[in-house]
């Protein structure tokens, strides 16, 4: 009766082992909880942002009231637009809030021709100082 009892009490032991061993290859199954794919989106989207906030403060630059701006204040355009890439990200992202919220005031007659210039002058002089200040 007692090498039945150790017999038995292996046996549960053996199933216990080979439960618990089956445990964590089922968890391998499992989706991870962020996929690779959504790794590289993110790893991404400073960079779209980045391009999206340099593009809109480009635009504005680049329109007939920017290119009037930087005529008044005797700016070339091409170091000004230069000077948009050497921004800091927050900086950047700042300016671009700025010129698309202009150019969505101009376009729907908020604001005047004239006030658009004041806030054109008022970007580059952003820029330029805080490139002056790196």
């Amino acid at each position: 009766m007692h090498s039945r009892l150790k017999w038995t009490a292996c046996l549960l032991v053996l199933a216990a082992l080979f439960v618990a061993a089956g445990v964590p290859a089922r968890a391998q199954d499992k989706q991870h909880v962020v996929s690779l794919s959504d790794l590289g989106k993110d790893a991404a989207r400073p960079a779209q942002t980045r391009q999206a906030n340099e593009e809109a403060v480009r635009t504005l630059l680049s329109s007939e009231p920017g290119q009037k701006a930087l005529k008044s204040a005797n700016l070339d355009y091409q170091k000004v637009e230069k000077a948009v890439g050497q921004l800091s990200d927050e900086d950047l992202s700042k300016l671009a809030e700025r010129s698309r919220q202009g150019q969505a005031d101009l376009a729907a007659g908020r604001i005047s021709d004239r006030d658009m210039l004041w806030i054109i002058l008022i970007a580059v002089a952003i820029v330029v100082l805080a490139v002056a200040l790196r």
